[in-house]
């Protein structure tokens, strides 16, 4: 059986490693053992930040929601109830760029929401 050398496969191997850990510092980017951990760790971290992105960004809507809304009198809890009243189907995503982009637009739903509350 023939000799088999292995130096192109596991340069080809590190070089991936390698590649994944460019611009980490220190010792983290240019040795393969430590350099292969940092990058399974941040592997680890942005599988889980995916899921808490979407957390995040909907706690930053309801701020702003909240926020665009007391002006009118009305609490975040509050409004989502009036909205729910009046039938209005608008997701926080789009009334927190409502609230920003738009003030006159997002005036009037919080008038119809306030509207379908007192009836």
């Amino acid at each position: 059986m023939s000799r088999v050398k292995r130096g192109v496969t596991s340069h080809a191997k590190h070089k991936k490693v390698y590649k994944a850990a460019k611009g980490f510092s220190g010792r983290r980017k240019n040795t393969i053992r430590a350099a292969k951990a940092a990058v399974d760790k941040a592997g680890q971290y942005a599988f889980r930040d995916r899921k808490r992105k979407k957390r995040t960004f909907r706690a930053l809507w309801i701020q702003r929601i909240n926020a665009a809304i007391r002006p009118f009198g009305m609490t975040y809890s509050v409004f989502i109830n009036g909205l729910s009243k009046s039938g209005i189907t608008v997701d926080r995503k789009v009334l927190s760029d409502l609230a920003i982009t738009e003030p006159v637009a997002f005036q009037a739903i919080a008038e119809k929401a306030k509207a379908a509350l007192a009836a």
